[in-house]
């Protein structure tokens, strides 16, 4: 059975999880662990870090930051860097996810989320719509930019 941490509550995990997500996706780990460390300050709802941990191992993981890397900067914030680990999909972590980023920015004050995907069908089964193409920094095509009001 998984359990899902905030960063916020749990600081410890604060390397651990920068150096996962690092390794699912390739961005510098210094700027996982600056955005976990704000996230820690408090200072606002964003950002804001969240793991699926299993046997204290992390196995799915998402963050909420103001822009993830596209052109439509007047959309925020984001859900970014949402990854279940292979074994770990099809048993509901990253819908337990979604739903628990969802309660929590809502009890925070944030009524809605973005995120941007080259899935077509996923979000959808999570209560997110389809709102407009957006073109991803440094991509070649536009990706679909989902919306979720959180309240």
């Amino acid at each position: 059975m998984f359990e899902i941490q905030k960063l916020r509550e749990n600081s410890g995990l604060l390397n651990r999880a920068a150096r996962w997500f690092h390794d699912k996706w390739g961005i510098d780990e210094a700027a996982y662990r600056e955005s976990m460390e704000d996230c820690l300050k408090g200072a606002s709802p964003v950002p804001q870090w969240y793991a699926a941990l299993e046997n204290g191992a992390i196995i799915g993981g998402l963050g909420v930051i103001e822009n993830d890397f596209h052109n439509r900067k007047d959309l925020a914030p984001n859900v970014c860097a949402v990854y279940t680990e292979e074994a770990y999909r099809g048993k509901g972590i990253a819908g337990a996810l979604l739903e628990t980023v969802c309660r929590d920015m809502a009890s925070l004050g944030v009524n809605t989320l973005y995120l941007l995907t080259d899935h077509n069908s996923f979000y959808e089964r999570y209560g997110w719509e389809f709102f407009c193409m957006a073109q991803g920094d440094g991509e070649e095509s536009p990706a679909r930019l989902y919306r979720k009001i959180t309240e």
